[in-house]
């Protein structure tokens, strides 16, 4: 392809679960990517690709790809719809000129929706709106359409913003419609998108004829080529071969030469003979690549401006495990080996900050998925690690103390709503807005410090049995306000190191929520359960039984046990206090006090 004119760049963005990466699915299978063979074989959600994307359902690293449409050529970036991974979004969205922006036609508009449309507003994005799911029993597809121009009208830029054109979708089937359809389930496909892609998102607005320059956006691996950087070339033309100079963010030059011209088909790449301004490209070859660095010509090597991403909300710490079991379950163990991981980590996580702190490491984020994804990837690659309580990233401004804001969005059933608004306002909530959806839904929006919304999210699903839905978004920074009076109840704590009986376990029961079944190894300090008062108690879950050789009825009854309690890494991270840590292994995870032994817990309390 020698001409920009028929490349197309466009993202696909839009909040969480509104169903992006199923009409990117869609949108490869239609466009022939896949053999006949292949397009029956191939799975849902083919463009989350990780182990964590397919089992927790959702996009965690934005993804590149490219499809052919007649004599167009379609690069298609599919990026994250949760707001702890909105720095992908921000990252990514300097390679497109249009976006498809996706909302569901019960939802409406979310938080993330307002953040990334923002987003692509400040770029210069042409938008196409698309309201997908309008096959939902409950879906309002003429409010919502009010909705969006409300947002429209609040985040556009120039008026030109302001018109775009509109689709109606049903993602999951691969159908489109320009006219809100009369039937949905009468056969159709995606082409009114594609050529709405095509009428309406320009062209790239590039230099064919300058000096080559190309910002790093992002970066891939294999075995056998090394590292690609990823990213749109922006003048200039590249082929194999080309000698090329290196710009990293603080404006250092390494001369450099490119391996291979890569460009994406679907889930594949392949080797192109250049590439040219406009389009999107994989260049191998410069090991040094890093995410913002710029590569250019060697005649005229001037850099671009790097990615600005918003900074970190939430820190926590992460060192290497000092437990008992220290070493027992997993292969990466010491400071030095977890530095370097992170590290790797920073190359491609733009979102993230690291920072040296004592024998461990200060690890800030977008929120608590954000940094749990870290965590349980460094995991599942044999790390073990200590993790401590999260804690809210402040800033300094003319001498004062800020903290971050959240807008969070709960949608829950009206028998809930009393317990919502309790539990929110005992942490400072402001209610902004109260909405009643169809089916007895009622959506509630708040203004709440994020330092607040730290460990809510177990509460409300207990509150609310499983039936709420939140969503929160940083919108912003205030004066750090007063200490908030939330305290969790005391802790069940190991007297002894050993294994746990029944005849112990059942002991501690009736003491409050127990963490452990039996026969399992637990140490000295470790949390077990949950007490049912605000202090800790230490219990003995080891103890065995006396034997004797006197027999009665009543001491020969079957212990029988509630099943334990067993948390997910975020709920974990949510349990903790400042004086308590987190053990991961690949195997396990075990709650544990910072001192494992009762006379230093005291001296530590004073």
């Amino acid at each position: 392809m020698e001409s920009a004119e028929y490349i197309r760049n466009l993202a696909i963005i839009a909040h969480v679960d509104h169903g992006k990466t199923t009409l990117v699915d869609h949108m490869l299978k239609q466009s022939e990517v896949f053999r006949d063979n292949q397009a029956e074989m191939s799975q849902e959600l083919i463009m989350d690709s990780g182990d964590q994307e397919k089992e927790r359902g959702i996009t965690i690293t934005a993804k590149v790809t490219a499809v052919e449409y007649g004599e167009y050529r379609l690069n298609i970036i599919d990026t994250p719809g949760h707001a702890d991974f909105s720095g992908e979004v921000e990252r990514t969205l300097n390679m497109a000129d249009g976006c498809l922006l996706i909302v569901d036609a019960q939802e409406g508009p979310m938080p993330q929706t307002k953040f990334v449309l923002t987003k692509a507003l400040e770029n210069g994005l042409k938008p196409i709106v698309v309201v997908n799911k309008i096959d939902k029993p409950a879906s309002r597809i003429d409010e919502v359409e009010h909705e969006l121009a409300d947002l429209f009208l609040e985040l556009a830029i120039d008026d030109d913003q302001l018109h775009y054109p509109e689709f109606y979708a049903i993602g999951r089937e691969g159908k489109a419609w320009a006219e809100q359809p009369s039937d949905p389930t009468a056969p159709a496909d995606l082409k009114p998108l594609f050529d709405a892609i095509v009428e309406h998102i320009p062209a790239p607005r590039v230099e064919l004829d300058g000096d080559f320059q190309m910002l790093v956006t992002a970066l891939a691996w294999d075995n056998f080529k090394g590292k690609y950087a990823i990213g749109r070339i922006t003048r200039g033309q590249v082929k194999a071969g080309d000698a090329v100079v290196l710009i990293d963010r603080e404006g250092n030059t390494t001369n450099s030469k490119i391996g291979d011209v890569f460009m994406s088909h679907g889930l594949s790449r392949f080797t192109v003979e250049k590439g040219i301004a406009g389009d999107i490209v994989q260049l191998t070859g410069i090991s040094d690549a890093q995410i913002g660095a710029t590569i250019a010509d060697t005649e005229n090597p001037e850099a671009l401006p790097t990615i600005e991403v918003e900074a970190p909300t939430l820190r926590i710490y992460l060192g290497p495990n000092t437990s008992p079991f220290k070493g027992t379950e997993g292969e990466f163990t010491t400071a030095r080996q977890i530095g370097e991981r992170l590290q790797k980590e920073l190359e491609t996580n733009v979102g993230l900050r690291v920072e040296q702190e004592d024998k461990g490491f200060l690890v800030s984020g977008r929120g608590e998925l954000h940094l749990s994804v870290l965590i349980e990837t460094m995991r599942r690659e044999g790390f073990e690690l200590e993790v401590g309580r999260p804690q809210v990233v402040t800033t300094t401004i003319e001498g004062e103390e800020f903290e971050p804001v959240e807008e969070l969005t709960v949608e829950v059933p009206e028998e809930h709503l009393g317990a919502i608004q309790t539990e929110l306002g005992s942490r400072r909530a402001v209610q902004k807005d109260q909405h009643n959806l169809s089916g007895g839904i009622v959506r509630l929006t708040f203004e709440i410090p994020t330092r607040a919304l730290l460990g809510v999210r177990g509460i409300l699903m207990t509150t609310t049995k499983g039936t709420a839905v939140m969503n929160s978004l940083t919108t912003g920074y205030q004066p750090v306000g007063q200490a908030l009076d939330q305290q969790r109840n005391g802790a069940l704590i190991a007297f002894e190191t050993g294994t746990t009986t029944p005849f112990a376990l059942q002991n501690a029961e009736e003491r409050g929520v127990v963490f452990v079944a039996p026969t399992e190894k637990v140490y000295q300090g470790q949390i077990i359960g949950l007490n049912s008062r605000q202090d800790d108690l230490e219990i003995n879950v080891c103890k065995t039984k006396q034997l004797t050789n006197m027999r009665s009825k009543a001491s020969d009854g079957v212990v029988q046990l509630t099943p334990p309690t067993v948390f997910s890494l975020e709920q974990n991270m949510d349990f903790l206090e400042n004086d308590e840590l987190l053990e991961v292994t690949p195997s396990s995870m075990r709650l544990r006090k910072r001192q494992l032994l009762a006379h230093e817990r005291k001296r530590a309390k004073g």
